[in-house]
Parts: C-alpha cells; sequence; structure tokens
C-alpha cells in the first residue's frame, strides 16, 4: 500500500553544515527576532538562547520552568508562549529560553513545532519538505 503526501514549501538545505538548519523569526507583541536554529527531531521542546527571549523584552523565569535532559546533562529552561514563524508557516507556540548564557543553539523540538507542521525530509537530496499540519 503506498501513500502520497503534499506539501506547501521545499527548501533546500546544506549538506556540509551539522544539522539541518532554518531560519525562524520569534514575535513577542509588536518585538521580533530571527535566529538560525536547526531541526531537531529528538527534541522534545523548542528551546532558545537567552539573550533572544531578553531581546523580545520576556521575563525568561517568570516561565513554565522545565529541566531538559541531555546526553551530556540537565539544564533549566523556561516556557513562553509567543508567535514563531518558519519558512513562511507561523504557528502560536510555547518555546523555551535557556536559564543560562551560556547555552549557544537553537532547537525546533516535537512540541511546539513538529507536533503542528508536516515535516519530510530527502537527506541524500539535502531537502526538506513542510507544510501546516492541519489534522
Amino acid at each position: 500500500m503506498s501513500e502520497s503526501l503534499d506539501f506547501d514549501i521545499v527548501h533546500n538545505y546544506s549538506l556540509f553544515e551539522v544539522g539541518i538548519t532554518v531560519r525562524a523569526v520569534l514575535k513577542n507583541g509588536d518585538l521580533t527576532a530571527e535566529a538560525d536554529v536547526r531541526i531537531d527531531t529528538g527534541s522534545t521542546y523548542c528551546i532558545f538562547e537567552r539573550h533572544i527571549g531578553e531581546g523580545l523584552e520576556i521575563a525568561v523565569e517568570s516561565g513554565i520552568p522545565a529541566t531538559i535532559g541531555t546526553a551530556t546533562g540537565t539544564f533549566r529552561a523556561f516556557g513562553h508562549e509567543l508567535s514563531l514563524n518558519v519558512l513562511g508557516i507561523e504557528i502560536i507556540s510555547t518555546v523555551y529560553f535557556a536559564e543560562s548564557d551560556s547555552f549557544d543553539r537553537n532547537v525546533l523540538g516535537r512540541v511546539g513545532w513538529l507536533d503542528r507542521v508536516k515535516f519530510g525530509l530527502i537527506e541524500a537530496e539535502a531537502k526538506l519538505f513542510l507544510s501546516r499540519y492541519s489534522g
């Protein structure tokens, strides 16, 4: 049995970079911030550097607290609801900002992003396919 999928967006990424990086725009009221962000199907949450949240005038520690576990240890982050736009698909999502200034990466995870899009990948061709999920 075969199944067909249709996608609105085809994005070519670089096979020479580590991971699949896309540009994200976060919006809190009238304030916006852009960030390069990696798609991480192994990450539960969408997590951003602390300075991005501060640039959006978010009091980082006032959000939903979470302890995030990784292969190398744990760190704390705080969730805040805002607008997240990736490749032209805008959603309202709870994203997390790291407590520590030394956290230096941005990731799109399963809860808050992958659970809201239809996602396809052909790694051999460096092609990402994306649509809003309307299940």
